[in-house]
């Protein structure tokens, strides 16, 4: 319980920090630039609701230590970034195409770039819960 728990908040800040970071700051222009007719969609950092930030944050990690530790047993960085990598990549263009075909969010480009970055921060979480769950 308490490594599940250790692995649940390291994911969290590695996530956290990554969507910061990709789309805070790295690809925020290239979203900008990709967003479909739908206006006053994102919110100013100003008006973000913080705690539903971090509790989505949580629930993601937490997905991949239920995952890794109830059915799949990773346990090293590369098991767990592999296997987040291939996880993010499914829900990301699973959640992003279905989005594009029934609403205004985001064109294309934006729908198929996407998936992508969340695949990178969920494998670098992946890989951070695995190196977690596999210490003794």
């Amino acid at each position: 319980m308490k490594k599940r728990l250790l692995a649940t908040l390291a994911g969290f800040v590695v996530f956290f920090l990554l969507g910061w970071l990709l789309y805070g700051m790295v690809l925020m222009d290239f979203f900008n630039s990709n967003q479909g007719t739908a206006t006053g969609v994102m919110r100013a950092e100003t008006e973000m609701v913080w705690w539903a930030l971090v509790v989505g944050n949580l629930l993601q990690a937490y997905l991949l230590v239920y995952i890794f530790g109830n059915w799949a047993n990773i346990t090293t960085f590369g098991g767990g970034f592999k296997s987040g990598l291939i996880i993010g990549l499914i829900i990301g263009y699973g959640v992003d195409l279905t989005m594009y075909g029934t609403t205004n969010i985001m064109n294309l480009t934006g729908a198929l770039v996407d998936p992508l970055v969340i695949g990178v921060m969920m494998g670098a979480t992946g890989g951070v819960i695995g190196v977690v769950l596999g210490k003794k």
